[in-house]
C-alpha cells in the first residue's frame, strides 16, 4: 500500500491541529483536530477556496447553534432542528462541501455549553477555525503537488495499458472477460486523469509570460488526454466486434492490423517527442495521413456490397463504428503531432515542461 500526499498532509494537520488547541489551551482541541481533516485540499489553490467556505459555514453553523441555544436551550432536539436549518442555508448559499464542518460547529458549540455560553461559544467556533487554517497551513507549505509531472505520468501509464490490450485482442490473445473487467479499470485511469488535469489547470501562475505558456501546456495535455480516449474507444470496439471482424475477409483484417498498429507506433513516438525524447527537426512536416493505411481502408470497407435484407448486413453495420472510430483516433494523433511540433518549435526555453524523471502517480 502507498501512502499518497493527501493522507501524510491530513496527518500533519491533525498533528498541528492538535498541539496548537494544546498550547492555546483549548478546552477540546479535538474540535481542531477534526476541523482539519475536512479542510484538507489536493491543491493549494482548492485550499485557498475551501477556507473561504468554511469561515462562511462555520460564521453560519456558529450564528445559529447561538441563536437557537440562547432561544430554546441545548436539548438534543433543538441541536437537530438546528442542523436542519444550518443544511438548508447552506444548500441555498450553494456550499454543499462546507455542510459537515458547520455541523461538527454547531455539535461543537451546543453539546455541552457552560454557564458563559456565548464566551464558550466563541472559544469552540475559534477551536474548530483552528483546525481550518492548520489545514491550510499545511497544504500551503508541506509536499506541495506536482501535477505537470503526475498527469504526464498518468498519461502515460494508461496509455501503455490501453496499447497493450489493443496489440493483445488484435492478434487474438486476450482474454474476453479479463480484458472486460480491464477496460473498466481503464475508465477510471481516464477519469483520474480529466481529475489531476482540472488540478492542474487550478494551479495559479502570477506572471503574464508564464501564464501564456500555461496556456499552451493545457492546450497540450488535454489534446493528450483527447487521444488516449480515442485509443481506449478504439480498444472498446475492437473487443466488441472481435467476433464479427474475425468472419470478415482476411485481408480486411490485415488492413486493420496494419492500420491500428501504425497508430500505436505513432502514438508510442508522439508520448516520447513531448518530452523531448525523440528528435524534432523543424522542417518536417506532418502528412496529411498518419498511416498510409487509413485511405486503403476506408476504400475497401467501401467496396462491400449493402444488401437490402438488414440480417445480412450485421457484421457491416457492427464494422462501420470500429472504422470511425480508427479515423478518428488517426486524426486527434495528427493533431497532437502537430501541437506538439508547434509548441517544440518556438519559445524552447519558455516552454520547457516541469516533468520529473521518476513517476509520479495516486
Amino acid at each position: 500500500m502507498k501512502l499518497g500526499a493527501r493522507i501524510l498532509k491530513t496527518g500533519i494537520a491533525i498533528t498541528l491541529s492538535l498541539l496548537l488547541g494544546e498550547f492555546l489551551s483549548l478546552p477540546s482541541p479535538i474540535f481542531a483536530a477534526i476541523a482539519a481533516v475536512f479542510a484538507i485540499q489536493p491543491s493549494i489553490y482548492r485550499s485557498y477556496l475551501t477556507i473561504l467556505e468554511q469561515i462562511q459555514a462555520n460564521v453560519i453553523g456558529a450564528a445559529s447553534a447561538v441563536c437557537f441555544g440562547l432561544i430554546f436551550g441545548t436539548h438534543p432536539i433543538i441541536i437537530g432542528f438546528t442542523a436542519v436549518v444550518v443544511i438548508a442555508v447552506n444548500l441555498k448559499l450553494r456550499i454543499n462541501n462546507t455542510i459537515g464542518l458547520a455541523l461538527v460547529t454547531v455539535i461543537a458549540i451546543m453539546e455541552n455549553p457552560g454557564d458563559n455560553f456565548v464566551e464558550y461559544a466563541l472559544i469552540r467556533f475559534g477551536t474548530v477555525l483552528l483546525g481550518v487554517f492548520s489545514a491550510f497551513i499545511v497544504n500551503l507549505i508541506f509536499i506541495p503537488p506536482k501535477y505537470e509531472t503526475r498527469l504526464y505520468y498518468k498519461i502515460v501509464s494508461t496509455t501503455e495499458e490501453i496499447i497493450k490490450w489493443i496489440r493483445m485482442n488484435l492478434y487474438h490473445a486476450s482474454e474476453h472477460t479479463l480484458l472486460k473487467e480491464d477496460i473498466e479499470k481503464m475508465k477510471d485511469n481516464v477519469a483520474k486523469m480529466n481529475q489531476i488535469f482540472d488540478f492542474y489547470k487550478e494551479e495559479r501562475t502570477y506572471s503574464t509570460k508564464k501564464r501564456f505558456v500555461k496556456s499552451r501546456k493545457l492546450v497540450l495535455f488535454r489534446q493528450m488526454i483527447t487521444v488516449t480516449t480515442r485509443a481506449l474507444t478504439t480498444l472498446k470496439l475492437l473487443h466488441r466486434v472481435e467476433n464479427d471482424l474475425q468472419v470478415m475477409p482476411q485481408q480486411f483484417q490485415d488492413l486493420i492490423k496494419s492500420e491500428v498498429e501504425c497508430l500505436l507506433m505513432y502514438h508510442e513516438q508522439v508520448l516520447l517527442k513531448f518530452i523531448g525524447k525523440l528528435r524534432v527537426q523543424p522542417t518536417t512536416t506532418v502528412p496529411n495521413e498518419a498511416c498510409v493505411g487509413k485511405r486503403a481502408l476506408i476504400d475497401k470497407f467501401m467496396q462491400y456490397k449493402i444488401y437490402d435484407n438488414d440480417e445480412e448486413n450485421k457484421v457491416i453495420y457492427h464494422i462501420f463504428p470500429l472504422i470511425s472510430v480508427i479515423i478518428e483516433y488517426s486524426e486527434e494523433l495528427e493533431h497532437l503531432d502537430k501541437l506538439i511540433d508547434t509548441f517544440q518549435n518556438y519559445h524552447k526555453d519558455a516552454n520547457s515542461f516541469d516533468i520529473n524523471h521518476q513517476r509520479q502517480e495516486d
